[in-house]
């Protein structure tokens, strides 16, 4: 029988309690507390669980790396991008590794070493290297080396301090076609570990931490920024401070009561990449982008004849194009994201009766049917299937 008192069971008894305490806490009235918010807040709780006990323990060691997929489609933190896959693997200054692969049907990436994550106290962005600079077109197979002594040129320094090498693919074209595939090795000889019960200790510890600091940290930025500005207007561009330099944001907190629309108006950015993303309030999850279209990026988008794109935010199907499906939700998070851009747009908002949306769009917007937009949905469905294959 084991010793109650080991290490390890303390350290697992103390996960198990603080989780359930979690459980209590965020039903409280800090946290979005309707039936359904409530529901939502237990699911992404125990999603939290599975993704930081995932990422402290069997992906904990920078000597062993693998990439974990978190922060998209399956374990969602932070307001992911929908056009994005997420992989994340442990580094560690000095060691060498090689990344390897090839790209199949993605258009980009973007490799970032970060210490941290963005809900941690301790957290940002050192470095990047993407798919563009070296030259790396979809199809191709590819080879990056990191790390080292810095005495080999062959080899991309990594920064002092950095625990995570990042990795961000783009899919902005959705079609039925095979994602990347993406390796990550340790060069350096490394000898076979021995199990350790203060390693697992402390791998329980920095899972039970990034649960907390998830649950808490993403609320209270969703609230802080809420705040800040006023519902249903956009509020001034930003750039996340220690984030991706080339990333920029708008955003709108949406409040809208059944048989109320939003209109939103934005001529087009000069940038490699944007679109127009809904999440929700507290848990800043994706707002369902599997059964309903909650996403419009640059490809998808369909201009009006003046050559300005309209999109319309509403708990109903307005029949025109560009509809981002609130999914029900009366209060969630419209972001606008534009990177590596050349010029920035300048986005407004009209609150309308759903009545009255055709009349605040142009006279020759077309009509969308409800088997066109059924169309839309499977085929988004069909590339989420490719995307997130196993």
């Amino acid at each position: 029988m084991s010793d109650p008192q080991s290490p390890e069971v303390e350290a697992w008894k103390r996960f198990c309690q603080r989780i359930e305490a979690l459980g209590e806490r965020i039903l409280e009235d800090d946290f979005p507390n309707a039936p359904r918010d409530r529901t939502e807040g237990i699911a992404h709780l125990a999603d939290q669980v599975s993704c930081w006990l995932g990422w402290a323990i069997p992906h904990g060691d920078p000597a062993t790396p693998f990439f974990h997929r978190s922060n998209d489609l399956f374990t969602q933190w932070g307001g992911p991008n929908q056009d994005n896959a997420y992989h994340h693997a442990r580094v560690e200054p000095g060691r060498r590794y090689r990344i390897a692969g090839r790209m199949q049907s993605c258009e980009h990436f973007v490799i970032t070493f970060r210490v941290g994550f963005m809900h941690m106290k301790e957290w940002g962005t050192k470095a990047s290297i993407t798919s563009v600079e070296r030259g790396i077109e979809p199809g191709d197979d590819f080879e990056i080396l990191v790390g080292g002594d810095g005495s080999d040129p062959d080899f991309f320094p990594i920064p002092d301090g950095v625990t995570t090498l990042s990795l961000r693919e783009y899919y902005v074209d959705w079609q039925e076609a095979e994602p990347a595939t993406f390796t990550i090795e340790c060069l350096d000889d490394v000898p076979a570990p021995l199990p350790s019960a203060e390693t697992l200790v402390g791998q329980l510890d920095h899972a039970l931490e990034q649960v907390e600091s998830s649950m808490f940290g993403w609320n209270d930025y969703l609230k802080e920024h809420r705040a800040e500005g006023q519902d249903n207007v956009f509020a001034p561009q930003q750039t996340v401070a220690k984030g991706l330099s080339d990333a920029r944001y708008a955003f709108l907190f949406w409040n809208l009561a059944p048989g109320e629309a939003l209109v939103i108006e934005t001529d087009v950015p000069r940038a490699r990449y944007w679109g127009l993303q809904l999440a929700t309030m507290g848990w800043f999850e994706q707002v369902d982008p599997i059964h309903r279209i909650t996403s419009i990026n640059h490809r998808q988008a369909i201009p009006s004849a003046d050559g300005l794109i309209r999109f319309v935010l509403a708990h109903e199907d307005p029949g025109v194009p560009n509809w981002l499906d609130t999914a029900g939700h009366p209060v969630g998070l419209l972001t606008y994201r534009w990177f590596w851009p050349e010029s920035d747009p300048s986005p407004s908002a009209r609150h309308v009766p759903f009545e009255g949306v055709r009349d605040a769009l142009p006279p020759d917007t077309p009509t969308i049917d409800a088997a066109t937009r059924r169309d839309e949905i499977r085929a988004r469905k069909r590339h989420l299937a490719w995307r997130f294959r196993t």
